[in-house]
């Protein structure tokens, strides 16, 4: 079963930064055969995608991060990162990680990273 392991939440203040990592492990293909993307969820809100990465490393940003949120991706260390810039209270969510296969469209997810933006 494949696992993402997310990290690097915490709580930061209106403007600054944070860097989200997700790790991921016991990938039944090669890392770069699953599209990557960062949800996440605010208190009764649903889900909504945040950035996703594709096999060859095309990125695509919701509305609301572009020109502020970086989605990128290592293959060699099975890992996705999410640097968000300039953030604001509004961007408070849990973030998750989704890997989806490209070939069979299987998605698996992470538990989640809390990012609280307050000051």
């Amino acid at each position: 079963q494949v696992q993402l392991v997310e990290s690097g939440g915490g709580l930061v203040q209106p403007g600054g930064s944070l860097r989200l990592s997700c790790a991921g492990s016991r990938f039944n293909f090669s890392f770069s055969r699953y599209t990557m993307r960062w949800y996440r969820q605010a208190p009764g809100k649903e889900r909504d995608v945040v950035a996703r990465i594709d096999s060859v490393g095309i990125t695509n940003y919701a509305e609301f991060v572009k020109g502020r949120f970086t989605i990128s991706r290592d293959n060699a260390k099975n890992t996705v990162d999410l640097q968000m810039n300039s953030l604001k209270p509004d961007d408070t969510a849990v973030y998750y990680c989704n890997a989806r296969a490209v070939r069979t469209l299987n998605e698996y997810w992470g538990q989640g990273t809390q990012v609280i933006v307050s000051s």
